[in-house]
């Protein structure tokens, strides 16, 4: 008697870019109702990539679907390029890709349900953006730069630039801010991996400010040993938490700003991310992440 396989259609996609073979890897499940959490974490264990997505049905019949996000090693309540990736490959599933349109998607996710507006342009990559469900808040203390520095294998002039200073924070998914003070000093960084678990133990993202009038306002470096993710080369859930460090260190008027971040460019896999935040009264009052995907594969995966 043969074994009973199951099948499952998935997608790959390369996020926060408009061209294949740069930005970040995302690998979509779909129909994963039957799947338990274990197979989930096996499958996101499998594909290897910085996060696999499991698309599920929605509690709420009102909206688009439900998703489960993992890295090689655990669930995560909410990332960024998963939740862009999802809502471009579901809105052109649904509408297609001959027509210019604008779409509605609404995941529902760990933290909570996130409505991102979709736009598919039929001679470019299709863009989403999303209003993240929680604000960049502060997490607790941010270790020594001298500490820092051993484990980044940097030295401690090198970390901090203007009134920018290592901070925690979180929107959802908690990351050390460390700020350094050039490109030379980013392309440098590197986790010294027993330092680094001694000392920071968590997802730590690495940015400095790049000149005026160039095509980005940032470049950035997001390492993550303590979850199997010696490098990211996109992290919208990081750049949706630099918004409480630019509120903090910048010195910016109320109202709504704008920023460019270019990150994964060391890694040869250069990505764009779109960052809106609103200031009222001096504080944070909203967040909104955008940037664009491409679908890279298909076919079925059999467990």
């Amino acid at each position: 008697m043969g074994i009973f396989m199951r099948r499952f259609a998935f997608h790959t996609l390369d996020v926060f870019t408009a061209k294949p073979l740069s930005g970040n890897p995302l690998a979509v499940i779909h129909g994963a109702d039957e799947l338990d959490t274990e197979e989930m974490q096996a499958i996101a264990r499998e594909t290897n990539l910085s996060e696999t997505v499991f698309v599920l049905a929605p509690h709420n019949p009102l909206h688009t679907a439900r998703i489960r996000i993992f890295t090689p090693t655990r669930e995560v309540p909410f990332a960024g390029h998963p939740t862009i990736g999802v809502a471009v490959l579901l809105a052109e599933q649904k509408y297609g890709r001959n027509e210019k349109h604008e779409a509605i998607i609404v995941l529902e996710e760990h933290i909570g349900a996130i409505r991102c507006g979709v736009q598919i342009h039929p001679n470019g990559a299709t863009g989403a953006e999303f209003d993240t469900p929680k604000l960049s808040a502060e997490t607790g203390k941010a270790p020594p730069a001298e500490r820092l520095a051993r484990a980044l294998g940097l030295v401690p002039s090198d970390v901090g630039f203007e009134n920018h200073k290592p901070i925690r924070l979180s929107s959802g998914l908690e990351f050390l801010f460390v700020p350094v003070r050039d490109r030379d000093a980013l392309h440098r960084a590197k986790p010294v991996i027993p330092v680094w678990m001694e000392n920071i133990g968590m997802p730590a993202f690495i940015y400095t400010k790049l000149p005026e009038g160039q095509e980005f306002n940032f470049r950035a470096r997001m390492f993550s040993p303590d979850m199997s993710i010696i490098e990211d080369p996109a992290t919208g859930s990081a750049v949706a938490a630099l918004a409480g460090a630019l509120t903090r260190f910048e010195g910016l008027h109320d109202g709504w700003h704008e920023r460019s971040i270019e990150q994964g460019v060391e890694m040869g896999r250069p990505s764009r991310l779109q960052l809106e935040f609103e200031i009222v009264a001096g504080r944070l009052t909203g967040t909104r992440i955008g940037g664009q995907a491409v679908v890279v594969s298909e076919g079925f995966l059999t467990i």
